[in-house]
């Protein structure tokens, strides 16, 4: 089933010459959602501004979402990711963004894909990781969608597994750039009590299967 979601975003500019209509995203991670393969079931959904691939999906799985929608993709790589290429054409499909902010939506994306060469796992690649998108976004100017496919600590990941531990560095970059929505996966859903969380004013997803979240402007009282 694709959960739906509503997330105010405090930067009016994003809506301009949108004459109101929401941005909307379609995030997956880790297990494909049966529900998208069906046309009736996409219609539904209606249209969306970016698909967000949070890992552990086959490229050209997250390639077909971005077909079947229309919209461009943003993908980061999971612990079990292999990057895939097309056999005829040689290209990469779905190239992955390791640690970058992209402008392909009304709102930047910064993206932190599985730090270190899996299976294994660095922390000293998160900070650095963290250290350059947070300053890539500050130095930029707007707050973006944070895409990774581990979690921050403390948000979203499960404590008592440390396998699905969050990641230190990224609640750093969480408390630090405080951005209004950060998707992830890894987590899988049993080991948690909610898929969505707030915190501090971030909204922290967990976006395993698939998520339609729709940014509305935050209309202030």
């Amino acid at each position: 089933m694709t959960r739906r979601l509503t997330v105010p975003w405090p930067d009016a500019r994003a809506f301009a010459g949108r004459d109101g209509a929401p941005i909307r995203v379609l995030a997956a991670s880790d297990d494909a959602d049966p529900a998208l393969d069906h046309e009736r079931n996409r219609a539904d959904i209606g249209p969306v501004d970016v698909v967000i691939g949070c890992g552990d999906l086959p490229a050209d799985y997250l390639a077909f979402l971005a077909d079947a929608f229309r919209a461009p993709l943003v993908r980061v790589l999971g612990n079990h990711d292999r990057l895939e290429v097309d056999a005829e054409t040689g290209v990469l499909v779905a190239e992955p963004v390791r640690s970058a902010v992209v402008r392909v939506s009304p709102v930047p994306i910064a993206g932190l894909s599985w730090p270190g060469t899996p299976p294994r796992r660095s922390e000293l690649t998160a900070w650095r990781q963290s250290i350059a998108v947070g300053l890539r976004a500050l130095r930029g100017g707007r707050r973006p969608i944070v895409a990774s496919h581990i979690p921050p600590r403390g948000a979203g990941d499960v404590a008592t597994d440390g396998y699905h531990h969050g990641s230190p560095a990224y609640r750093w970059l969480l408390d630090m750039l405080r951005p209004p929505l950060w998707l992830h996966g890894h987590t899988p859903l049993a080991g948690v009590t909610t898929w969505r969380l707030d915190h501090e004013g971030s909204a922290v997803v967990n976006v395993t299967g698939s998520v339609v979240i729709e940014l509305v402007p935050d209309v202030k009282p």
